[in-house]
């Protein structure tokens, strides 16, 4: 693996040396492929704009590949270049300057990018619906190829922009991206919606238990599962830049509450009585703006510094994201919506 080690860290160091005032702009892409945006912005966007199926698609292709992305890296052990450079002794070989930032200093394995892999699985059915929006209004070939060129694009951009701030090597981009895409256009089909309450409340729990037993099981094997956050502790520039929200559990928590979520959201009588309504189209704008404000707001809020209470707290947040996209801004719409804007009737 040194090749690709060695490879990967020569082309972010061209990447770094060739587009230094780029940097915020990097920044911007990797906080857009940051997996907790299918949450709080693709979700939303997906659901009041284009459709709820395409919305709730999203949300489970997002929380699903991020499962299996978590379990991966467990099991791949992928360096990441912000620290490799210095434990493998690369650093002493020749005179370089690397930055790091604030992104950077990611605690888990990094094979392979989760950005790419759940941002890429979680954005491939609104590709996909587009596409075929396009394709029923044009004959062009061109206009046809405008919606995945632009994911495919994305995704590049995210890619590179990993690479460019040390956090992954170009095959773990390139191997998360594939399997963003293959698991969009395999599980986009299989993607449950309406359900009973017991199956929200069993897959949440099959999905922390398999987890957690997946991880004990190799902790039992001798495997140091805590081996990237020590390397991460160790070689951060600054310790302000770990973050807890980039530990292993962190993302499992918030797919469990979020399967939890929904199946309280589903089975809540504000629900039963919008499911039958459909909003207008301003409606629905001002609902995507709000629920953008108020999910992303709620995602920045000061975190508590004990595990337990944090945990307890985002499980508690994610949770409530359902509610708030599905349930209470509809309801809260409609009820200060204006005579002149009536919602429609499915």
């Amino acid at each position: 693996m040194d090749i690709f080690y060695t490879s990967g860290v020569q082309f972010a160091e061209t990447l770094q040396g060739t587009l230094p005032g780029l940097e915020d702009f990097w920044l911007w892409v990797t906080f857009f492929g940051d997996p907790k945006c299918v949450f709080i912005i693709y979700f939303p966007l997906a659901y009041f704009l284009l459709d709820k199926k395409i919305g709730l698609t999203v949300l489970w292709l997002g929380l699903i590949s991020e499962w299996l992305n978590l379990t991966s890296k467990w099991l791949l052990f992928g360096e990441r270049p912000f620290w490799w450079i210095f434990e493998s002794g690369f650093s002493k070989k020749k005179d370089f300057f690397f930055r790091q930032f604030p992104s950077s200093c990611e605690t888990g394995p990094g094979s392979p990018s989760g950005h790419c892999m759940i941002t890429g699985a979680a954005l491939w059915p609104i590709v996909s619906i587009l596409a075929r929006q396009i394709a029923q209004n044009s004959k062009s070939w061109i206009m046809r190829a405008v919606p995945f060129t632009i994911y495919f694009v994305l995704l590049l951009l995210i890619g590179l922009s990993r690479i460019f701030i040390l956090a992954h090597f170009p095959h773990q981009v390139i191997g998360g991206i594939l399997a963003g895409i293959s698991l969009g256009w395999l599980l986009q089909s299989w993607v449950p919606l309406e359900r009973g309450f017991r199956f929200y409340l069993m897959t949440s729990f099959s999905l922390g238990l398999s987890a957690t037993a997946i991880y004990w099981t190799l902790i039992t094997l001798g495997i140091d599962l805590n081996w990237s956050m020590k390397l991460a502790v160790k070689w951060c520039e600054n310790p302000k830049w770990i973050h807890m929200d980039t530990y292993p559990f962190a993302s499992l928590c918030r797919d469990t509450a979020t399967v939890l979520g929904l199946g309280l959201t589903f089975h809540s009588s504000s629900y039963t009585q919008l499911k039958l309504e459909r909003l207008g189209w301003l409606q629905r704008g001002w609902c995507a703006i709000l629920s953008l404000v108020i999910l992303y707001f709620l995602s920045s809020i000061a975190q508590p510094q004990g595990v337990a209470l944090w945990y307890g707290l985002n499980f508690v947040k994610y949770a409530s994201f359902p509610w708030i996209v599905i349930s209470l801004l509809p309801k809260a719409i409609q009820i200060l919506a204006s005579p002149g804007i009536p919602s429609h009737t499915e």
